[in-house]
């Protein structure tokens, strides 16, 4: 499995000119861009979602609509190379802010891997505000959850469950695979929205969810192996009308600064995500960051590894 996951990883780069290719493939951890869009409804990328599988151990940041069957695409069930993406291995989620576009696939992860067999509670960990929405997904669903308990279908007891931690800036979560540091970053005015540094054996990998120019993301993301970072157009910025550029600008980051970022951070790899075209073309948006930045980047697209 792991020869098959280093060879997919290889073929993929030369295919789609993945900067993969420049990051020597780990047989210990793989990025997977479950998804890479925003609340616009792009039909070829779904919301946003990434896995961060260290020693076949899945780790979820943020839930877009679908995440368990986009996870479930790249598992050895249907064919893909990521063993730990089978859906009863979803056992460890950690969301960045509570806007819907990255909490819709919630009740999924909450229940679908159940379905499929989880037998443990989901580790939840997200800012306050996290426990009541995962409570009032459970509640939401309770007669769907009584009729698998306790009609003819074998469901377990435990799948089903949810321990929420809230977080807080700082070490949230640690075990033999990774250390996870949450540190805030600048949202517009939303409250207790979050970033993450994954430390794993042989990777640093940082994930900046929504977040406008930042010191301490810089800071987090400096020399990271890969930094994962939302991205807008500056070209489709201009085509906003001034209320929506007044928005953009204090909530999101523009293709030009993040290069002027990632050129002062230095991340091995700068993959973009999250990503507010407006109309301009991919190529455009890499254009736009490599204005600025001279390292390697890419455009990650869905179910993209690295």
């Amino acid at each position: 499995m792991r020869d098959q996951l280093l060879l997919f990883t290889w073929v993929a780069a030369l295919l789609f000119g993945n900067a993969a290719a420049e990051l020597a493939p780990s047989e210990i951890t793989q990025v997977v861009l479950l998804g890479t869009g925003t609340p616009n409804a792009e039909p070829d990328r779904s919301g946003p979602a990434v896995a961060i599988v260290v020693n076949d151990t899945p780790y979820i940041v943020d839930f877009g609509p679908g995440i368990v069957r986009q996870a479930t695409a790249m598992a050895p069930s249907n064919g893909g190379p990521i063993a730990g993406l089978e859906p009863d291995k979803l056992a460890y989620a950690f969301l960045t802010h509570l806007h819907s576009d990255h909490t819709l696939g919630l009740p999924d992860l909450l229940l679908t891997p159940w379905v499929l067999e989880r037998d443990r509670p989901l580790e939840l960990f997200g800012p306050e505000g996290t426990r009541s929405m995962a409570e009032h997904i459970l509640e939401a669903y309770d007669a769907d959850i009584k009729y698998r308990l306790y009609g003819l279908e074998p469901a377990n007891n435990r799948g089903w469950r949810v321990n929420v931690h809230e977080i807080s800036e700082g070490i949230v979560f640690e075990d033999d695979n990774v250390k996870v540091e949450a540190f805030p970053v600048r949202h517009g005015t939303r409250p207790n929205a979050f970033g993450f540094r994954f430390a794993t054996p042989d990777r640093v990998i940082v994930i900046s969810g929504d977040a406008a120019p930042d010191p301490t993301l810089e800071t987090y993301a400096k020399d990271a192996d890969i930094l994962i970072h939302e991205v807008y157009s500056v070209e489709g910025f201009q085509r906003r009308d001034p209320y929506w550029q007044k928005y953009h600008s204090t909530n999101h980051t523009s293709s030009h600064e993040l290069g002027k970022m990632a050129s002062r951070a230095k991340p091995g790899l700068l993959v973009l995500y999250h990503i507010l075209f407006w109309g301009a073309s991919p190529e455009t948006v890499l254009k736009e960051v490599r204005e600025k930045y001279s390292g390697e980047v890419v455009l990650g697209n869905d179910l993209d590894v690295f």
